[in-house]
């Protein structure tokens, strides 16, 4: 008989995980005009704004993942999220772009840290023998997030105003803060050995080493897909596809939606390459036929292709990466992973536009591709890491409410 998946706790920090994505989202496809329009800044100074809030971020990613078990994952999620709340509110007052910056960049913090409560904690509602299906479910959350919040920051954009949005958001934040406050939270009971290690100020306090390898794919796979983000509606503008173009994530989002709980479930039953491989394959195909999209019909498909690889990746990638991380460093561990990740969405859309400057986006979705494709070879070096590493001892953990 099957363990149960779908209890309360699972439910209530997946729903917490989503919403803090989507405001997360939802601001970040429209702080850039803001910027301009409001404040009257540059076009760098807009980017600025937004990859600010990145730097935020993986500072609280480095700095949480190594006090996360020892301050307990009870009193970072709920001060991450009161945190959270009181930076989103702070957006009503910007009388500067300077004053713009801090309050992304705390915000960024905010963020960094309640999320990397968040991806803790669901490990501990999700039974070990359907690890791989829990984590593509609790994934869901995020991959649903980044295809409604830009949907709805375009839309509000449109037809309200910045206040409006703040409001908005603030209130979503609230009443996730009240859900942080209700859910029970299981923290690890740590030996006086792995306290000690953890309050040690080493790169192995900060960075789960054995995450390394997948976070470096990460970090690939998160510079392929920034193409996608960043560059995606100036190439549809290019090619006459704007008004296909505002499908292109709901479509990525249903192919998510359908496939995820199979690849989670094939990922306990068969193993991660039966997962993996085909995510780095389906991004670059998709990368590929995005490079020739001349009809709706190939743009669209090109999203489904890309939902169906870099979405697979994105929670499997997680899951992997507790496979090899002893409890107690498991916040350690999913910090280091979504560094990667996050580094790689933060730089490349730099990297990439600067190679835009001699490449036409055809040319720079070709490129993405092949980073795409070159994952499969560099996790194929890697992978012996993780399919012969024996699984990690539990701790005992206790519970508090």
């Amino acid at each position: 008989m099957k363990e149960k998946l779908f209890n309360k706790g699972f439910i209530l920090i997946t729903l917490i995980n989503f919403v803090v994505y989507l405001v997360y989202y939802l601001l970040m496809v429209i702080i850039a005009v803001i910027a301009q329009e409001n404040l009257n800044a540059s076009l760098g100074e807009a980017g600025f704004a937004s990859g600010i809030y990145i730097i935020g971020t993986l500072l609280a990613r480095l700095y949480m993942g190594k006090k996360l078990e020892l301050l307990g994952r009870q009193r970072v999620l709920r001060y991450g999220i009161l945190f959270f709340l009181f930076t989103t509110i702070a957006y009503i007052y910007m009388p500067s772009i300077s004053v713009m910056f801090l309050i992304r960049f705390l915000n960024g913090f905010a963020y960094g840290t309640t999320s990397t409560a968040t991806n803790a904690i669901v490990t501990s509602y999700i039974p070990k023998s359907r690890n791989g299906e829990g984590i593509n479910y609790y994934g869901l959350s995020t991959s649903l997030a980044a295809a409604i919040g830009p949907f709805i920051g375009m839309i509000m954009l449109s037809q309200t105003s910045f206040y409006t949005i703040i409001l908005f958001s603030s209130i979503l934040v609230l009443l996730t803060t009240l859900l942080c406050f209700y859910l029970p939270v299981k923290n690890i009971v740590l030996t006086d050995e792995h306290r000690k290690a953890l309050k040690t100020w080493t790169l192995s306090s900060f960075v789960e080493l054995k995450v390394l390898p997948i976070a470096f794919v990460a970090f690939l796979m998160g510079i392929s897909y920034s193409t996608v983000l960043t560059f995606l509606a100036s190439y549809a503008r290019t090619i006459d596809l704007v008004s296909a173009s505002t499908f292109f994530f709901v479509v990525y989002a249903l192919v998510i939606t359908f496939t995820r709980p199979m690849s989670g479930k094939l990922f306990d039953v068969k193993g991660e390459k039966f997962v993996m491989y085909p995510s780095y394959f389906f991004l670059a195909v998709g990368l590929f036929v995005l490079s020739t999209a001349s009809t709706s019909f190939v743009l669209l498909l090109s999203g489904g292709l890309i939902g169906l690889g870099y979405g697979t990746f994105m929670s499997n990638g997680q899951a992997v990466s507790l496979k090899v991380c002893e409890p107690h460093r498991i916040g350690i561990g999913l910090s280091t992973y979504f560094i990667g990740l996050d580094l790689g969405l933060g730089i490349g859309p730099y990297i990439m536009g600067e190679i835009h400057h001699v490449l036409s986006f055809q040319g720079l979705y070709i490129i993405a591709g092949i980073i795409a494709f070159a994952c499969i070879f560099v996790y194929m070096y890697f992978s012996k890491r993780y399919v012969t590493m024996p699984a990690p001892k539990n701790l005992k953990g206790s519970e508090e409410i």
